[in-house]
């Protein structure tokens, strides 16, 4: 008769094996939770840059008005004249300008956020009302027709994102076995891919932009090459947190600071920090900034995607070099063993010859 054999210590093994494995999808949620929830749950205006046109006591009075009932949710500055107001607007240099009078006026420019655009004009309404006068509101930097909720572009990041940092874990893991340089090729390989399934999809398929696609597709592409590079240079340190690590990088922080849903003139101080350098904001601000703004400041932005790159570039060549090591050492590690084995044979050889 056949006597059983347990499942027990084996089943015990994989438990614990799964719960291990368990630990990254619940630290995803934690993170998720506290990234979004922490930056979209409660936007409210601080430090927004505002103008009121004209050099009176009339303009001067509003503005100091304005700026002390806001309590820090505006900064209001006096221009002398509507051309400059716009030409402000223009540079991104402020987010509104109320021209005063019998007819008042609100000069907004929806390219450089939607969102702020649309907290300023809830705060001159209410100006407008309290004169008994209907507001006229222009917009000085529309949106593309395409992209009605100014909100396109930051949708083309998520794209752009998971195509990326997927990728990431695709190379990472069915590619662990390949060559750093023949990683780092298929990388680059898939970030052109990318960036141009995103490009078609900004300009013939959704028409998110209506100029400068040859420099969309330029960015996406550099974007792109940033995350792919830097998460294949991760892997070989992080191994099965690679996942987690990327996705801390590039959705949780990433997403969040990029500007593309609020700027952060209505976010928490620490994500309006992350969007002066980290890679999403460098993308959706170099973007409406080579679209909508005729290119104003767009080198600054596309530095910070460069030198992502460059990080990128850096840790896989570490990287190269921390598994070239590896391998030396497992490789000495392995003929140590052999004349180890080697020696034991003979010796044993050698005690059957006396022994006989």
């Amino acid at each position: 008769m056949e006597v059983p054999v347990s499942a027990g210590p084996s089943t015990n093994g994989a438990l614990r094996h799964v719960l291990g494995h368990l630990l990254t999808p619940l630290l995803m949620c934690v993170g998720m939770g506290l990234a979004y929830l922490g930056a979209f749950h409660a936007p409210a205006p601080h430090d927004l840059r505002v103008d009121v046109v004209g050099s009176g006591p009339s303009a001067q009075v509003l503005a100091q008005t304005l700026q002390d009932k806001g309590a820090g949710a505006l900064d209001v500055r006096t221009v002398a004249d509507r051309e400059t107001a716009v030409a402000s607007l223009r540079e991104q240099g402020s987010f509104g300008a109320y021209i005063p009078g019998q007819k008042p006026e609100l000069l907004i420019a929806s390219g450089s956020s939607d969102t702020s655009a649309m907290a300023v004009e809830k705060v001159f309404t209410k100006v407008a009302a309290a004169q008994d006068a209907p507001l006229k509101v222009t917009d000085v930097a529309p949106v593309a027709s395409g992209d009605p909720t100014g909100q396109g572009i930051f949708f083309l990041l998520v794209a752009l994102s998971i195509g990326s940092y997927a990728s990431v874990a695709v190379i990472g893991g069915a590619g662990a076995v390949l060559p750093m340089r023949i990683r780092a090729l298929l990388a680059a390989a898939m970030s052109l891919v990318v960036s141009l399934i995103g490009t078609l999809f900004a300009g013939p398929v959704f028409h998110l932009v209506d100029q400068g696609l040859g420099g969309v597709w330029a960015m996406s592409w550099l974007y792109a090459a940033g995350i792919l590079l830097v998460g294949v240079g991760l892997h070989t340190f992080l191994r099965r947190w690679t996942t987690l690590g990327v996705m801390v990088l590039f959705v949780m922080l990433n997403f969040t600071s990029s500007g593309g849903i609020y700027r952060p003139e209505l976010q928490p101080g620490f994500f309006g920090a992350l969007h002066a350098f980290w890679n999403g904001a460098g993308f959706v601000e170099g973007v409406r900034s080579h679209v909508y703004f005729g290119g104003h400041a767009l080198g600054g932005h596309v530095l910070v995607l460069a030198l992502w790159f460059l990080a990128g570039a850096a840790l896989v060549v570490t990287a190269g070099a921390v598994e070239a090591r590896r391998s030396s050492a497992e490789k000495a590690e392995g003929k140590a063993e052999e004349k180890a084995g080697a020696a034991e044979d003979s010796e044993e050889e050698m005690a059957e010859a006396v022994a006989v």
